[in-house]
């Protein structure tokens, strides 16, 4: 039962679509994406809704990304949302053919309040951005799983990889380290 891991998506479907055709996951098979589904490219709405349609074929585990929680804390204040939309909100919204965040309908909120934090397999753990190498798994900060670098990351307590994405790799090659590896390839 193998698991596949995607790394930020930010808006580009049709890469999505290619690589999940490419990759033909199983129904045994689990699939995990690393949040930042939203801002920058051009279909944030149309990634939301295919991730949401590829749930029954396999296990889909989808993780939230810093940019989730950008557009969710966008709700509730004037200055997050001005943040929000100077870090590719402006195109998240223009995906879904609005100017205000109260049109976009709650299926979509819906879907970003269910993304996990985390996943764990017996060799990896997997998170949107980083950890604290000294914390559980269970006690890490949220503000670490979503904002810290690749860069400052040391091996976890666990003795477990970590797999992550968050630090644009402008090579477009994952970042490999004895201890992680991020897949951020800059989409």
């Amino acid at each position: 039962m193998p698991t596949f891991v995607i790394g930020d998506i930010h808006g580009c479907l049709k890469s999505l679509e290619a690589l999940v055709e490419f990759v033909a996951p199983k129904k045994t098979d689990t699939l995990v994406t690393l949040g930042d589904y939203i801002d920058r490219g051009p279909s944030s709405k149309g990634v939301i809704d295919f991730l949401s349609e590829c749930r029954n074929p396999f296990n889909l585990v989808t993780l939230k990304g810093n940019h989730e929680q950008m557009m969710e804390n966008a709700r509730h204040s004037e200055q997050e949302q001005y943040f929000w939309l100077a870090n590719g909100g402006e195109t998240t919204l223009d995906s879904f053919c609005t100017t205000n965040l109260d049109e976009i309908n709650n299926s979509y909120w819906r879907f970003m309040a269910q993304c996990k934090l985390y996943h764990e397999t017996d060799q990896h753990i997997i998170v949107h951005a980083g950890l604290d190498p000294k914390l559980p798994l269970d006690k890490q900060p949220k503000e670490v799983l979503l904002w810290k670098r690749i860069f400052d990351t040391e091996q976890h307590v666990s003795g477990k990889k970590l797999i992550c994405g968050h630090t644009s790799q402008r090579s477009g090659d994952p970042l490999i380290l004895d201890h992680a590896v991020c897949i951020d390839t800059n989409a």
